[in-house]
């Protein structure tokens, strides 16, 4: 599953763009430096039943933004993404790639 799919499976499973949540997370004080994954992790799935692989897309998406690694950008890997830069603001406004 590529990094976006992650993203935008937790949106169909939440109702939230990744934006929505990031800002959520923002308001809470998880995106600061030091907060340990295991906080952020605790978060979403007491508040939103989302299991570690989900929330560790979105954890990463907290502690770092939208931009990943061009690793698997454009590879043959199951893991692949299109782009470096990952799509926050929800599947319906998602340009076509």
């Amino acid at each position: 599953m590529s990094f976006q799919a992650y993203l935008d499976t937790i949106e169909k499973k939440t109702g939230l763009t990744p934006r929505q949540l990031v800002e959520l997370a923002a308001a809470k004080g998880l995106d600061q430096p030091g907060v340990k994954a295991g906080e952020i992790l605790a978060w979403l799935k007491d508040e939103y039943q989302l299991g570690r692989g989900h929330g560790m897309a979105l954890v990463y998406v907290i502690q770092n933004g939208p931009t990943i690694s061009a690793k698997h950008v454009g590879s043959d890997s199951v893991h692949r993404d299109d782009s470096e830069t990952l799509w926050l603001d929800g599947i319906a406004t998602k340009p076509e790639g």
